[in-house]
């Protein structure tokens, strides 16, 4: 095999200084990465290889804590072109010095990362190919948003296809690099005491909450021309609710497990007009305190309508979950940050305790948390010692770093091994993004023609809109609004 070189383009921003070099840098530690790697960086920005090495190293001891051992020779393995991604010229530069740091005449091992803005994405891999650089083992990571729309997506989809092969294409969602998010399928596959349950006649609803307490940072530019939805919702969200709702793979192969995520969004029940109009609640943080609203951050229009929250109600139209519906939510400006995913389970169908002494027997409760504090939590009733029967809800939890400290891993190092391996299990398939924006896209076709379509306000660090709570008042139920800890009461606590 050729000699393996990853090329990050868009190596001078953001999204590679806070993520990607301390991703490979800690596969690197680790010997994780082929032997005698290379990475070359491509950007705008003008870099030598020695000054590109040195601005990483900085950078990385900022974002690796505690600074550790073999950053410098890591650095090593770096190199740098400044050619405009855009232009179809600086290509043949790109090959140039693909030739010579691999010392071969056709390189073929190689990794293109897409680290840029989402214009970029239909480009590069067109660029690519007039280049002849879409070799047979060459694979292409693409960050998300896959398209703003069904319609992009779809487009995009013929680019990529017209290059590559959907073998050599990683479209990569980093929620799926979590350990936690492919624990979900071994806590319901490998255990057989939950899987009889998971289903309509015992679960009575399911909620899926991935919310921030930051707000848009410096990126003000970028993320008013994208919003919660296509941020979060038309990807994180619903590969977390896949994850919750699948069948399981009569074969655990990549194929098959990505078939089962296909056909949960393919059994995603069609939004109806009273759907679009009474279960999509959006929201916009405004001032609060000394807080900012949205419209007042940096590149952000005064009469802006970009959703900075989104919760909606969905149904699964299938044998398994018909009847339950899935309430979804995320957004940013909130109390904590949280990422996790609670099973409701039905009452007991008798009540044979009444409440006493100021507890009441409560319905089942799954907690699967993602971030922070990762673990799960059962919660069941239990009775309180003394005389009566006095029943109150206790927990059962389990934290990942009761797994003898072992680390949780970083998600995009997870995510990047995978595909230097050709292991696709965890990235998304062309079907599943046209699928997925095939449900979503009624919703922004209904704001894009109802421009006063209702957007409700929010203070900064509080939960979102009240109108999202009327949304669960209609099941008879309330979001679950976590404490920072993850063994948490249902009683009032301090964020």
């Amino acid at each position: 095999m050729s000699k393996f070189v990853m090329i990050i383009f868009g190596a001078s921003g953001d999204l590679t200084k806070r993520k990607l070099m301390p991703a490979l840098y800690s596969l690197y530690k680790d010997n994780r990465l082929p032997e005698g790697f290379a990475i070359l960086g491509i950007g705008r920005t003008e870099y030598a290889d020695e000054t590109y090495r040195d601005y990483i190293l900085n950078e990385l001891e900022h974002f690796v804590t505690p600074a550790e051992v073999g950053m410098k020779e890591f650095c090593t393995h770096l190199h740098y072109l400044s050619i405009d991604p855009a232009k179809e010229e600086g290509y043949a530069t790109l090959e140039q010095r693909l030739q010579e740091i691999t010392g071969e005449k056709e390189p073929d091992n190689l990794l293109f990362y897409l680290a840029t803005p989402p214009s970029l994405y239909g480009v590069i891999p067109l660029h690519l190919k007039t280049a002849g650089l879409n070799r047979e083992h060459t694979r292409i990571i693409v960050e998300k948003p896959f398209g703003y729309n069904l319609e992009s997506a779809q487009e995009l989809n013929k680019i990529y296809a017209s290059v590559f092969e959907e073998r050599q294409i990683y479209r990569i969602d980093h929620f799926l690099g979590k350990e936690t998010a492919q624990n979900i399928l071994a806590f319901r596959f490998a255990n057989g005491i939950f899987e009889p349950l998971w289903n309509r006649n015992y679960i009575d609803y399911v909620e899926v909450t991935a919310v921030e307490n930051l707000g848009i940072e410096q990126r003000g530019g970028f993320y008013d021309g994208t919003g919660a939805l296509r941020d979060m919702v038309q990807n994180h969200l619903i590969q977390l609710v896949a994850l919750t709702a699948m069948e399981p793979p009569a074969v655990f192969t990549a194929d098959n497990f990505r078939n089962e995520v296909v056909k949960v969004y393919e059994s995603l029940k069609p939004l109806t007009e009273e759907d679009l109009n009474e279960h999509i609640v959006r929201g916009q943080y405004t001032a609060s305190g000394s807080k900012k609203g949205y419209r007042e951050e940096k590149n952000v229009p005064a009469d802006s309508r970009t959703e900075t929250y989104i919760a909606m109600k969905i149904g699964i139209d299938n044998w398994r979950w018909s009847g339950v519906p899935f309430y979804i939510r995320t957004g940013k400006q909130m109390p904590t940050k949280v990422t996790e995913i609670v099973v409701h389970f039905r009452e007991t169908p008798h009540q044979m305790f009444h409440c006493h002494g100021g507890h009441c027997p409560r319905a089942n409760k799954l907690i699967l948390r993602l971030q922070p504090n990762e673990g799960i939590v059962l919660k069941f009733g239990m009775k309180v010692p003394g005389p009566g029967f006095d029943v109150k809800q206790v927990m059962m939890d389990f934290s990942y770093d009761q797994l003898g400290g072992q680390a949780t891993g970083d998600a995009y190092a997870r995510l990047i091994e995978d595909c230097i391996q050709g292991d696709p299990t965890l990235f998304t398939r062309s079907d599943a993004v046209e699928a997925s924006w095939r449900f979503f896209d009624p919703v922004l076709r209904y704001w894009s023609e109802y421009p006063d379509a209702p957007l409700y306000g929010y203070p900064v660090g509080t939960w979102g809109p009240l109108e999202s709570e009327a949304m669960m008042h209609e099941h008879g139920a309330d979001w679950t609004n976590p404490c920072k800890n993850l063994t948490n009461t249902d009683q009032y606590c301090e964020l």
